[in-house]
C-alpha cells in the first residue's frame, strides 16, 4: 500500500510555520527596536492588573513632586522676606543704639523711615504674581502704610493690615500636610506698634528727635532698645518656623524620589525587555523565517506536477 501524498497539506504545514516565525521575528524586532515588551497592557497578560496599579501610583508621585517643587519655590521666597524682616528690626536696633552712643538724633528718624521703607517692602513679597502674607486676599496688598507717618495719622494700625485669618497648606504626600502661609499681621503687629510709638514720640512734646538728645529722649530710646529687640526675636522665630517647613518638604521631596525610583524598577521588571533574551530571539527566529522559506521553496520544485509527463 502506497501512502497518499498531498501537496496542499504539505504547502499549508508549511506556511503555518512561516507565518509563526515571522510573527517571532517581529516581536522580537520590536523588543530590540523598543526596549520593552509590548506596547499595550494586552502584551503583559496576567501582569497588567499589577502594573497598571503601580503606574497609578507612579503618577501620583509625579503630581505631588511637581507641586511640592513649587511649595519649596514659595517657601524660599518667603524666607528671603522673613530674614529680610528679621534684619530690618536689627538695623533699627542698631540705629537706636548708635544714637544713644552718639548722644545724636540727626539722623535718626531718616534711618527709622528707610527701615520702615524696608519693612514694607518685604511684607508686600510677591510669588508668581501673589502677596505672599496676605492670607487667602492673593490679590491684596498685605499692608498698606506707605510713610511712617501714615501710623499716626488717626486709622487703628490694624486697618494698614490686607490679610484675613486663612493661612495656607500644602499636602506633599498621601500622609503628610504642612501650613506653608504667615500672616502679615501676625508677623509684623509688633514691629509696626514699636515704629508708631517711635513716631508718636517725635510728633509730640518729647520730640523731635534730632540734633542732641535731652535725657528724656535717652531714656525713651533705651527703652526701644528692649522693644525692638523683642521684635527681632518674634521675626526670627517666624523664619526658623518656615525654615523647618522648608526642612519637611526637603524630606517628603527625598522620600517620594526613593519611592519613584523603586517603583520605576519594578514597572521596568515587567516592560523592558531582556535585551540579551531579545536579540537571541531575533537570531532564532531569523533563521526559522529562512528555514522554512527554503523549505517551501523545495516543496515548490519538488510539487508532484512536476513529475507529471507534458502533453501535447
Amino acid at each position: 500500500m502506497v501512502d497518499r501524498v498531498s501537496t496542499a497539506g504539505a504547502y499549508s504545514a508549511i506556511l503555518q510555520n512561516l507565518l509563526l516565525a515571522e510573527n517571532q521575528q517581529t516581536n522580537a524586532e520590536n523588543r530590540v527596536s523598543s526596549t520593552k515588551n509590548g506596547n499595550d497592557l494586552k502584551a503583559f497578560a496576567t501582569q497588567a492588573e499589577t502594573l497598571t496599579a503601580m503606574k497609578s501610583v507612579n503618577t501620583r508621585l509625579v503630581s505631588y513632586q511637581a507641586q511640592n517643587s513649587q511649595v519649596a519655590a514659595k517657601l524660599s521666597t518667603q524666607d528671603q522676606a522673613l530674614t529680610d524682616l528679621s534684619n530690618t528690626a536689627t538695623d533699627v536696633r542698631t540705629a537706636i543704639a548708635n544714637a544713644l552712643a552718639s548722644g545724636s538724633g540727626e539722623t535718626l528718624m531718616q534711618e527709622m523711615q528707610d527701615s520702615f521703607s524696608a519693612a514694607s517692602s518685604d511684607l508686600n513679597t510677591q510669588y508668581d504674581g501673589k502677596y505672599l502674607f496676605s492670607g487667602g486676599q492673593i490679590n491684596t496688598k498685605s499692608f498698606n502704610a506707605a510713610q511712617l507717618t501714615d501710623l499716626t495719622s488717626g486709622p487703628a494700625l490694624s486697618t494698614f493690615f490686607g490679610n484675613d485669618n486663612f493661612q495656607t497648606q500644602a499636602k506633599l504626600d498621601d500622609n503628610t500636610t504642612v501650613t506653608t502661609g504667615q500672616l502679615a499681621s501676625n508677623l509684623a503687629t509688633p514691629m509696626m506698634q514699636a515704629f508708631q510709638a517711635i513716631q508718636a514720640f517725635n510728633d509730640g512734646p518729647g520730640g523731635p528727635l534730632s540734633g542732641q538728645l535731652t535725657q528724656a529722649q535717652q531714656d525713651f530710646l533705651t527703652t526701644q532698645i528692649q522693644t525692638w529687640t523683642q521684635v527681632g526675636t518674634g521675626l526670627t522665630t517666624s523664619t526658623a518656623q518656615n525654615g523647618l517647613t522648608q526642612a519637611r518638604v526637603s524630606d517628603v521631596q527625598a522620600s517620594l524620589t526613593t519611592q519613584q525610583n523603586s517603583l520605576t524598577a519594578m514597572i521596568g521588571n515587567i516592560t523592558d525587555a531582556d535585551m540579551a533574551k531579545a536579540a537571541t530571539d531575533l537570531s532564532n527566529a531569523q533563521l526559522s523565517v529562512q528555514a522554512s522559506a527554503r523549505v517551501l521553496q523545495a516543496l515548490q520544485s519538488d510539487s508532484l506536477i512536476n513529475l507529471l509527463p507534458a502533453t501535447g
